[in-house]
């Protein structure tokens, strides 16, 4: 019998394009590998995407083992050569200088059906820019990145990926001491806007600058490399990724928490999960991140966070751009961007098929009252796509979830009748629905749920909810108790920057 071959992950070819930028950009060092590491979870998704040989949910390889738990990557034989990347930002608002990947390394690219990945390891030890961190991370925040950046990969929101989580009883100190782990992270590029910071401000390198751009223009933007002005394309490229990005985060209720500039990535992807969350009870001023006292990151407050973020980004590229007024031109579509790709988002959430005027209003006002009236915000827009459009239909099954039935009762009237007028077929409007409104989304009861168990040993409820996560959009009905309101406790859930 033939042996299995072995993953690529394992081979002898691990290129960094990165690294080819010079040692100004990065420090290489190894990486510090978790003792005894175990299995904490596996995405057959993600491995199927890097074309990797399946896995099914725990791979049984112990080189793979040890090489995603950061012991392969330190020895002397291993091809890889991990690196941490400096970078610079702007934090809450206020300059916060030198940053860095403090508790990540690159091991490299993988060529995969979907383009070259580089695959970096989140928790593998203290590197120069950890600053005063230890450069870990604890089993609570990589089951949460994990499940998070898969969830929103399947909800159709651009984001980083995840392989695997590993973990050890290695101790690890945060408001109480936790058990280590480690996120195999994976994107195109981990570039974040704050690295163009970091050599306009920190250290002022036009010609690094200059190197950092081609780079990023190669990646991922190359209709940009021919334009009279490559920085102001590329400007203007990345503010109109970003517009989209940030209409799929408000169009599924996803609030990010920490939109630093060094967490803003320079390809629109979202990244760095640390205390996110999905919206429960409408709030457009919700607050995700306990860490966030005067509430600069609410839901409600992201679209303009992103803009003040180009702007921090146009502020770095202008010693490559002639004009100044050139960089805010480049910024201006993000405007108009961002609200037609919203406005398509919500149209598409209540169905609409044609566009009429009154339509921001009457969305508008289901809003309103949603946010009045606390209803849930996924279950709300899920219980809509089954809407009975008929004139004096009861629908008691949306309007329960509303405290003022009759304000609710005057807006159902004002939908019904606008479906009647493009005469909508509800059950052909009821598909369209259910494909862009989920019924699951990674609400914090269930992480929690499922990060409660792992910390006794059982790893199966990470799995079970990645499992139902891959498939946002679909009944699942022998699973229909993650898509249930949240129970009372969820309320006292807190979740901060050390998440």
């Amino acid at each position: 019998m033939c042996a299995e071959p072995a993953s690529p992950l394992l081979g002898p070819e691990w290129p960094n394009r990165f690294a080819a930028l010079g040692p100004r950009f990065f420090t290489e060092l190894p990486a510090q590998g978790l003792p005894d590491p175990h299995w904490v979870a596996w995405s057959e998704a993600c491995a199927r995407d890097l074309g990797l040989p399946g896995q099914g949910e725990r791979p049984d390889d112990p080189r793979l083992l040890a090489a995603l738990s950061g012991n392969g990557a330190s020895s002397p034989s291993s091809p890889l050569r991990p690196l941490a990347s400096v970078y610079s930002g702007h934090q809450f608002g206020v300059w916060a200088g030198q940053l860095g990947d403090g508790r990540a390394l690159w091991l490299g690219e993988l060529q995969t059906p979907q383009g070259p990945m580089e695959i970096q390891l989140k928790g593998s030890g203290l590197t120069p820019y950890s600053r005063m961190g230890d450069g870990r991370a604890v089993l609570r925040s990589s089951i949460r990145e994990f499940l998070a950046s898969e969830a929103m990969h399947a909800l159709g929101v651009p984001t980083t990926r995840a392989l695997c989580i590993t973990g050890s009883a290695l101790p690890v100190r945060r408001e109480e001491v936790e058990t280590a782990a480690i996120v195999t992270r994976v994107a195109p590029s981990f570039i974040r806007f704050g690295h163009f910071e970091h050599f306009t401000h920190t250290e002022p390198d036009p010609e690094a600058l200059r190197r950092l751009l081609d780079f990023v223009i190669d990646i991922g933007y190359p209709a940009c490399r021919d334009a009279p002005q490559p920085a102001a394309a590329l400007l203007e490229a990345v503010a109109r990724r970003t517009a989209r990005l940030m209409a799929d985060w408000q169009a599924v209720g996803f609030c990010h928490g920490v939109m630093n500039t060094d967490n803003m990535s320079i390809l629109g992807l979202t990244i760095d999960y640390g205390p996110y969350g999905f919206l429960d009870a409408f709030d457009p001023g919700h607050v995700c991140n306990h860490s966030d006292h005067q509430g600069r990151y609410a839901w409600a407050r992201q679209p303009n966070v992103a803009f003040w973020n180009l702007h921090a980004l146009a502020q770095a590229l202008l010693p490559l751009i002639d004009d100044p007024d050139q960089a805010l031109a480049a910024l201006e579509p993000y405007k108009t961007e961002f609200a037609v790709a919203l406005d398509d988002r919500l149209r598409a959430k209540v169905g609409f098929a044609t566009e009429r005027d009154g339509d921001r209003a009457l969305i508008e006002g289901l809003l309103q009252r949603m946010a009045a009236d606390a209803a849930d915000f996924s279950i709300t827009f899920r219980r809509l796509a089954g809407f009975d459009s008929r004139e004096g239909a009861a629908n008691d099954a949306l309007r329960d979830l509303f405290v003022d039935r009759e304000a609710f009762d005057a807006w159902a009237r004002d939908y019904g009748r606008r479906l009647r007028d493009e005469h909508s077929i509800d059950a052909e409007r009821a598909l369209r629905m259910n494909r862009v409104n989920p019924k699951y989304v990674l609400r914090n009861h269930l992480a929690e749920t499922a990060i409660r168990a792992a910390r006794g040993g059982d790893f199966g409820e990470v799995q079970r909810l990645l499992k139902v996560l891959s498939a946002p959009f679909d009944e699942q009905p022998e699973q229909a108790a993650y898509a249930a309101f949240p129970p009372d406790w969820a309320q006292h859930i807190e979740v901060s920057c050390s998440s």
